[in-house]
């Protein structure tokens, strides 16, 4: 089992070191002017880099993550910081034996657009909004149809700076409308061989329409929807390439 778990190891570990790391700190900044300090969960946290952010700051973070490799890595990347992050394996859609409730649940990095169908996505955040107390805050963030039809047409991105740790990522659209799929490639190269192995994976993401978004917010529960980009800075619109929103769990009657 070991030996079969060793290549997602692999990638997990340099998918981690691919992130700007101002991505995570801007995340952060944007949690900590909507959330007060308090408990949090993270959801598909992935290696943790926002959650130990978050705990260096206050917070008392729960990360729940799919990925094993994933929550090694975060476990890693919070010992090194010395902070204390409670780890979930689960998927998404269903963590409903996770009995915990929290006044706010977060979610960036492109997280729910793994989600592949609507009704995935519908289950998501049922899972959300089940998970946070009467009036919680859910603060989370997705792609949108302009990056995936306009941002992503004919890309593709090569990084060879490290002669031995080449990385090539070519985008395609996907089948579903709004939707992409990213090859994702890492050359290693391996000394003992004098060649190099490769890495791989495809990641799909799908997103949809504004209004769908919020239709489907709704639909689950959730009030006061709040919709911007630019982390707020600007309101939505057609023409971002992400969207942060907002959203409350109403107060039961």
């Amino acid at each position: 089992m070991a030996e079969e778990e060793q290549p997602y190891q692999t990638f997990a570990s340099l998918y981690d070191e691919l992130f700007d790391g101002q991505l995570y700190d801007d995340w952060a900044d944007l949690v900590k002017e909507q959330v007060p300090v308090g408990k949090i969960l993270d959801l598909g946290g992935g290696a943790g880099r926002l959650a130990v952010l978050l705990a260096q700051s206050g917070y008392q973070v729960d990360l729940l993550d799919l990925s094993s490799s994933m929550l090694s890595l975060a476990q890693d990347h919070a010992a090194d910081a010395a902070v204390d992050l409670r780890l979930l394996q689960a998927d998404i859609r269903d963590f409903s034996d996770w009995e915990e409730r929290y006044p706010a649940i977060v979610s960036f990095a492109d997280t729910l657009n793994y989600l592949p169908s609507r009704d995935d996505f519908l289950a998501g955040i049922r899972q959300v909004y089940e998970h946070l107390e009467d009036g919680g805050t859910f603060l989370f963030d997705v792609i949108t149809p302009k990056m995936v039809n306009v941002d992503y047409e004919d890309f593709y991105y090569n990084n060879d700076e490290d002669p031995e740790k080449i990385f090539m990522w070519t985008a395609f659209f996907g089948e579903e409308e709004n939707s992409v799929d990213h090859d994702l490639k890492f050359f290693l190269y391996d000394e003992k061989l004098d060649a190099f192995k490769i890495v791989r994976e495809v990641h799909h993401e799908q997103t949809y329409p504004l209004a769908e978004y919020v239709a489907m917010l709704k639909e689950v529960g959730f009030t006061k929807i709040e919709l911007g980009a630019d982390f707020f800075k600007k309101e939505a619109d057609e023409n971002d390439s992400r969207w942060f929103i907002r959203c409350q769990k109403g107060a039961t009657k």
